[in-house]
């Protein structure tokens, strides 16, 4: 398929695992190697043609805006939920409007990796099949992870149809970025709920896939994971 031309990135959560630091900056904002967590994602976005991101806020969301207003690509389009927290699908519903009517990624902002041979993004875009997927998920396998402390998300079947790992250890993990198309949220209104009900959904239907991610990704979700996080971009910085 042709790469998607927007993308929405998550950026609404409260970071509460991340004070004291998220006292004063919401979680986006806190910097991993020089780079603020947003900027990773949004770079890697740009890397990949995306002339579009839209952005949802929250939390001190003023910090945000200020913050993307600098960026040149892609262009930054705020969805203010600054009066209620909509969860990671709910946010999506709200900004559908300016998504519109294509494919688009959805990338979590707390996540990034360093880049393997091919772009990331690129190679999601690439195993993209409208015609046998609601929902394309990039994954990332546990020995090439840094900072996941929790089990495996998802099973791939050899036609990378994904069903629940429930912990197996052959499982991999969603690595935040997918591709999804919009028509899964027909008559779904802007209230708080995750797009784990869309994952379930598109597994009953067989319509959930996945593509397994290079190199190595990254969560930083508490104050002490930010030391080993730059630790692999340090070791690993030929990547993005």
């Amino acid at each position: 398929m042709k790469a998607p031309s927007i993308a929405m990135v998550l950026a609404a959560g409260l970071g509460k695992r991340m004070r004291p630091i998220t006292d004063t900056m919401p979680k986006p904002l806190v910097p991993v190697a020089g780079k603020p967590l947003l900027d990773w994602g949004l770079d890697a976005l740009a890397e990949a043609g995306v002339g579009t991101a839209v952005v949802n806020t929250h939390y001190l969301a003023g910090q945000i805006v200020a913050h993307v207003a600098r960026r040149e690509k892609p262009r930054v389009v705020i969805s203010d939920e600054s009066t209620e927290l909509l969860d990671s699908a709910g946010g999506i519903v709200r900004a559908l409007p300016e998504l519109g009517t294509e494919p688009f990624y959805v990338l979590n902002a707390d996540t990034f990796w360093i880049e393997g041979d091919k772009p990331n993004l690129e190679r999601l875009a690439l195993a993209w099949d409208g015609a046998r997927m609601d929902i394309l998920l990039m994954l990332a396998r546990l020995d090439m992870a840094t900072g996941h402390n929790g089990s495996t998300d998802f099973l791939m079947g050899g036609d990378g149809r994904l069903m629940r790992a429930n912990r197996s250890p052959d499982g991999f993990i969603y690595a935040g970025a997918a591709i999804v198309d919009p028509r899964i949220f027909e008559g779904a209104a802007a209230r708080p709920h995750s797009l784990n009900l869309y994952f379930d959904r598109a597994i009953e239907a067989g319509r959930l896939f996945g593509t397994v991610m290079e190199g190595h990704w990254i969560t930083v979700g508490t104050p002490e994971a930010i030391a080993p996080a730059e630790a692999v971009v340090a070791a690993r910085s030929g990547g993005r």
